[in-house]
């Protein structure tokens, strides 16, 4: 009865408890936990070993890296399994538990995603030394000339650099922002090209007008960290594209360039993989992926993550 009490103890500190939570689901290092929880290597430490020395924790060693996972899962012993069936409890009373559900997704994808780190190596050689008509401009405007047909909303267009690029292959495309000068200049700059497929309408990314159902690819090129209410984009977005349709997000990694919001009229600092990935989770998408793609080397250093889902 002591050893139940004692654990019992444990449980009450939240920390502990969403440590239990996530060493259930899968054997985790230390600095994976800091990435899903947030936290400090020490802190997590901490815990950890007070989890180890009531017997709930074992550390298992593999190559450099230490893994921690749970000493039972609530096996055959029925006071193990009331124990167990109580952590369950308390998690759902715990606002915390979603988002660590999210964090783990993002944390398994990256341990287990070797391509990544390919192509970061492949990123970082890219451009290094100078190989006549290479570009980051040329490869664009190769890999956007092989896409199908597609009806696509350009949320967030600016003066719409992009929408017309897509508009060189695309079915129709519909270029969405906000600022009245921007939507006047590029449906004259689309005139001009003679893009009779390219339509600039002026609204809103959180409400868009365009029909429900009636795009193929929704792309969101640095234009969400604009919006008061990410969330919201990315669920109108599910809302006007069709049953298997794309959602498309490049945008910047959070991070702490204050003077971004006064030269660029940043609303948002970026945004964290988590959180990315649980919007579109949230807006109903599947197949999602989220992924840091380039890095700057120049300070204050940002870097751009790419995030896509399936209706």
């Amino acid at each position: 009865m002591a050893s139940t009490l004692n654990f019992l103890r444990l449980l009450a500190d939240p920390t502990r408890l969403r440590l239990l939570l996530l060493l259930e689901q899968e054997e985790l290092s230390v600095a994976e936990l800091q990435d899903i929880l947030g936290m400090g290597q020490s802190r997590i430490s901490s815990h950890l070993a007070q989890l180890k020395r009531a017997g709930v924790v074992a550390d298992r060693r593999a190559g450099k890296n230490v893994y921690y996972g749970l000493t039972t899962k609530g096996g055959a012993d029925p006071q193990q399994a009331k124990i167990a069936e109580l952590t369950r409890t308390l998690a759902r009373e715990m606002p915390e538990t979603q988002r660590d559900r999210t964090a783990l997704k993002v944390v398994l994808r990256k341990r287990h995603d070797t391509t990544r780190e390919y192509f970061d190596q492949l990123a970082g050689r890219f451009g290094r030394s100078y190989v006549p008509g290479r570009s980051w401009q040329a490869l664009a405007h190769t890999v956007i000339a092989l896409l199908p047909p597609l009806t696509v909303a350009d949320l967030g267009a600016g003066e719409g650099t992009l929408s017309q690029l897509l508009a060189k292959t695309a079915h129709k495309v519909i270029a969405i922002d906000n600022a009245p000068k921007m939507v006047e200049f590029g449906a004259q700059l689309a005139k001009k090209h003679g893009f009779k497929n390219l339509e600039y309408r002026l609204g809103d990314i959180e409400d868009p007008p365009i029909d429900k159902s009636s795009v193929d690819l929704a792309i969101f090129s640095q234009a969400l960290h604009h919006a008061l209410h990410p969330e919201r984009a990315l669920a109108a977005a599910c809302r006007i594209l069709k049953k298997g349709g794309r959602v498309v997000v490049l945008d910047l990694l959070s991070h702490r360039f204050e003077k971004a919001r006064e030269l660029y009229a940043d609303h948002w600092l970026g945004f964290s993989e988590v959180q990315l990935q649980q919007w579109l989770e949230e807006a109903g998408f599947q197949n999602i992926e989220v992924t840091v793609v380039s890095r700057e080397k120049e300070s204050p250093h940002f870097q751009t993550v790419f995030a896509s889902g399936i209706k």
